[in-house]
């Protein structure tokens, strides 16, 4: 079984898990994590202003993991930022854990997952970040475990369909790399923050997740500022993790608008600067556009 104390002290792994709303599958996520075989681990759940009981349930049954319960939802980035800075990962980050590993709580771990994550990361000690495949309920792959950064060239061709028209092509399908084997160890661009194991040194290089997202893109931005250190993302699928997908957003009407805006943060932080005039304009456009598109809907359907 898993290690737990709330203490940091000597932990392999520190794991924060930012919930909203999703109680039930809350608790199977931290059932699975408590199950855990071969690690000493220190749990941070951080809920977000649920109001189905999900913050009074981890405090009846799951004492042994810290709890921080927000009075309203600050987003996923700040309630991961809490979470990382109580278990220690902020600054040198000394007294931290060797890893940090970012959870959503509608994933189910198995009993092995976490020592063969770490085990593989031990290996490739210039990895930041590693992510296991994760698979839906209905035993497909979440294509959202390995994926590209979102150049405008890459989110080009997924916007126009051209990505789900040819996903084995080298050149339309890089958004998701539908064309590499989902059952190879790969290098990539990012995994998903569901379950994504961070490198203590790697969070010490380059700090926390910017807050600046609310939710959506937080991810791929922390693993954009590690690979531009020249730290190494991998994808390690010889670990299977589920994921519901979605439990949270679904339930949230702003969770596609917040998608669009995660977008235009990302591209203005990141690739603005060197984008032509009237590419960027046409960018900047489409992004709003979407985004306007996406609230109206979001009205009519309220």
């Amino acid at each position: 079984m898993v290690g737990m104390n709330g203490s940091t002290d000597r932990a392999d792994i520190g794991i924060v898990i930012v919930n909203w709303n999703t109680r039930d599958l809350l608790k199977r996520c931290l059932e699975s994590v408590f199950a855990s075989a071969g690690v000493s681990a220190c749990v941070c759940v951080v809920d977000n202003a649920s109001h189905d009981g999900s913050a009074e349930m981890v405090a009846a049954e799951f004492p042994q993991a810290r709890l921080i319960a927000n009075l309203r939802n600050i987003g996923y980035p700040a309630a991961n930022n809490q979470g990382l800075r109580l278990l220690g990962f902020e600054g040198e980050a000394l007294d931290a854990p060797r890893y940090a590993l970012l959870l959503n709580p509608d994933t189910e771990v198995p009993p092995d997952a976490l020592a063969e994550v770490m085990a593989f990361a031990d290996v490739h000690s210039d990895a930041a970040v590693v992510g296991p495949k994760l698979v839906r309920l209905d035993g497909s792959l979440d294509l959202a475990c390995r994926r590209s950064f979102p150049t405008p060239i890459i989110s080009f061709y997924r916007m126009i369909g051209l990505s789900r028209l040819f996903p084995r092509s080298r050149l339309f399908g890089r958004y998701n790399l539908t064309y590499l084997d989902e059952n190879e160890t790969a290098e990539v661009d990012s995994v998903v923050g569901a379950f994504m194991l961070v490198r203590r040194e790697a969070i010490a290089d380059i700090g926390l997740l910017d807050e600046a997202f609310f939710m959506y893109g937080e991810d791929l931005d922390w693993a954009y500022r590690m690979k531009a250190r020249g730290w190494r993302i991998l994808y390690y699928p010889q670990v299977t993790v589920l994921h519901v997908k979605r439990a949270s957003s679904r339930q949230n009407p702003r969770a596609r608008i917040e998608f669009w805006r995660a977008m235009e943060i990302f591209y203005r932080k990141h690739y603005a600067q060197t984008t032509l005039l009237p590419l960027h304009l046409a960018i900047v456009s489409a992004l709003r556009l979407q985004t306007r598109f996406t609230q109206w809907r979001a009205r009519l359907q309220s």
